[in-house]
Parts: C-alpha cells; sequence; structure tokens
C-alpha cells in the first residue's frame, strides 16, 4: 500500500516546514546580528588588475636586476631607492619633520614618496608631500582587511613607479623619523652590495595569547587548509620590505582569500593587517625576514587595541634616546604614535638630537 500524504496525520507539519522555509530566508538576515561587508567587488577588481601590473603571476621574462651600489667589475651603477609608503587617513602632521629628513638626502634620486589617502578625508598636502606622491587610494576602515589592501596598493604603485625601489617602508601619519636619512641608508644596505643579501625587517611572533581568538575570528577552520594554525602568525602593521618580498606580497593570491574574509565575531579579535604580512613571509621566505620591526612602539598603558600615544609633554631627548634603543642589532628608526601637538617640540630638537646621529 502506498504512503499518502494527504492521508497522513503528518501532512499539516509538513505542509507548514515546507511554507516556512521561504519566509526564514527572508527573515533570518534581520534577526541574526549584521556581518561586516566584505571588500566591495569593483575595488577588488581594481586591485588585482594594479597587482597583475605591478607583479604578474607568470612573467613572460625576469624582471632587470636590481643595481647595486658597485657592479663586480667596480663600475659605478644609479644606488638603489627607499620607498616611503605612507598610509593614512588623517591630515600628516608631522609634514615639516619629514621635510628635513628628506632635506638632508644627499640626492633626491635616493627615494620616492607614495601615499594612501582615504578619500573621504580632506588632507592639505604641505612639502614635502606633492600631489604626485598621492597615489589612486581607497576608503579604509580598522579592524577591516581595508588596511592590507592599501598597503598592497602602496607596494604595487611603488614597484611599477621605479625599478631602482629596493626597500619599501610602510609609515603611518602618527610615524616620526628617529634618525637621519644618512643614518637609514647605512641600516639598510649595509649587509651586502648585493640586494639578493637584503632582508626585509618585519616582525613575526606566535606565542601570544591571542592568537586563537584572532585565528578563528573569520569562523571556525574558516582559515583551513591554507593557513594551519600553527603557521599563523601576528606582527607591528609597519615595516621595511625588500623588493622580492613585495612582489611576493603584491602576487599573492592564495592567502588573500582567506584574509579577505570578514570577521564575524568582536572587533577586539580582527586585526588582519597585524596577521596577514607576517604570515605570508613566514611561509614564503622565513630566512629572507629579520623577524623584527624597524619601528618602536609602545604598548604600555594601551587604550582601546590603541598604543600609547605621545603627547607634547613627553617629547624631549631622552624620549629619542630611549626610543632607539633595540634589543637587535639596529636601531629602531622610527617611532609612533605621536599626537599632532608634538611637532613643535619635535622640530626644537630636529636638528640637535633626532637627525644628529
Amino acid at each position: 500500500m502506498l504512503f499518502s500524504l494527504s492521508s497522513s496525520p503528518l501532512a499539516p507539519t509538513l505542509l507548514l516546514l515546507l511554507l516556512s522555509v521561504p519566509l526564514l530566508f527572508l527573515v533570518a538576515p534581520r534577526l541574526l546580528p549584521p556581518r561586516p561587508s566584505p571588500i566591495s567587488l569593483p575595488d577588488e577588481l581594481d586591485d588585482l588588475s594594479l597587482f597583475r601590473r605591478a607583479a604578474p603571476d607568470s612573467p613572460s621574462s625576469p624582471p632587470p636586476p636590481l643595481p647595486s651600489a658597485q657592479s663586480p667589475l667596480g663600475s659605478p651603477n644609479p644606488s638603489p631607492n627607499n620607498a616611503f609608503l605612507f598610509l593614512t587617513n588623517s591630515p600628516l602632521a608631522f609634514s615639516p619633520l619629514w621635510q628635513i629628513f628628506f632635506s638632508n638626502a644627499s640626492s633626491p634620486h635616493l627615494y620616492n614618496i607614495y601615499v594612501h589617502a582615504d578619500p573621504a578625508v580632506p588632507i592639505p598636502i604641505r612639502p614635502p608631500f606633492t600631489a604626485n606622491h598621492f597615489i589612486p587610494s581607497k576608503r579604509t576602515e580598522r579592524s577591516s582587511p581595508t588596511l592590507i589592501s592599501a598597503a598592497r596598493r602602496l607596494l604595487a604603485n611603488a614597484l611599477l613607479d621605479d625599478r631602482h625601489n629596493a626597500f619599501f617602508a610602510l609609515i603611518s601619519q602618527h610615524c616620526i623619523p628617529l634618525h637621519s636619512f644618512a643614518y637609514l641608508r647605512k641600516t639598510l644596505f649595509h649587509r651586502s652590495i648585493d640586494h639578493l643579501d637584503y632582508r626585509s625587517f618585519i616582525e613575526i611572533e606566535s606565542n601570544k595569547t591571542f592568537m586563537s581568538n584572532r585565528y578563528n575570528a573569520r569562523g571556525e577552520g574558516v582559515m583551513l587548509p591554507e593557513v594551519p594554525f600553527d603557521r599563523f602568525k601576528v606582527g607591528s602593521q609597519f615595516f621595511v620590505l625588500t623588493r622580492r618580498h613585495a612582489v611576493a606580497v603584491v602576487r599573492d593570491r592564495r592567502l588573500w582569500r582567506k584574509f579577505s574574509l570578514p570577521c564575524i565575531r568582536d572587533r577586539d579579535s580582527c586585526y588582519p593587517e597585524e596577521h596577514y604580512f607576517p604570515t605570508l613571509l613566514s611561509m614564503e621566505d622565513p630566512g629572507g625576514c629579520t623577524g623584527y620591526s624597524l619601528t618602536r612602539v609602545n604598548w604600555t598603558g594601551m587604550v582601546g587595541g590603541h598604543p600609547h600615544t605621545y603627547g607634547a609633554g613627553e617629547v624631549s631627548p631622552e624620549l629619542i634616546y630611549k626610543l632607539r634603543e633595540s634589543n637587535f642589532s639596529q636601531h629602531y628608526l622610527f617611532a609612533r604614535k605621536f599626537a599632532p601637538d608634538c611637532l613643535d617640540p619635535l622640530l626644537n630638537i630636529s636638528d640637535s638630537v633626532i637627525f644628529r646621529d
């Protein structure tokens, strides 16, 4: 005897379930907590086009070698450059201090400046910055992958702009230099005249109590299989990368598919910009990274996930000397965060302390 739905006592219940399925799809999004929107498709496509031009997935021919300070035969070559990548969502308050820093370079051909400024914020342009330094930029938001995209955009533009760019330093609007331009050059290029021996200065750590929460911020198991937990790293957002590592970051598609996903947990566990770069480069070339940053930051008295912000009353020669100190072989080259009212006291000690190595 065949089962008849119409004669079954379960018929009303089954019918109700069938009718409720479409309703569930309509109502559920309103009942569940909102999930942050990922990077928009147009922005993603714009970036992909830029990244493929800067670092092709399968280059038809190897890129020309970077010039070194001296050829094997002793003939002078153009010196490799430093690319300074300013990532900001507020006015560049320390422009006058950076103006002094760059004016002390022995040649303007030793550096290039690139600025990614949030287009929603008006940024007054003052020397050493010019309109030509500002790259096409997108909105950025804290605790989101937009900060990764902005840094990759800066790297891609610098790679495309000048093949002599050898080191790429990511700097925030709250950063200040701690040494002269000449000292920076000596620190970065001291190891060898062969650019293949250069290493990236990027913090790479794993033994932090919050790692599990941050690893699962996008959901349990979401980072697998590309990023096993034991390969998940953390480090300062601000780094100095070699050219080959800048290319690796811009060329990456595999890890980006994971880190570009929005977090579904509390925002205190969502800092993708502190994890993407150290995780990627520790997988790609751990021996080519120092494991530490050249940007000093004070996490004592952290507020809302932000490090200590120095005020005008704290600026002194002693503070600069202390911020330079490092447990590594090199002094710190930059420091953050500084409030805008620090500008005048910093300018007062710029010649006698900051740029006097």
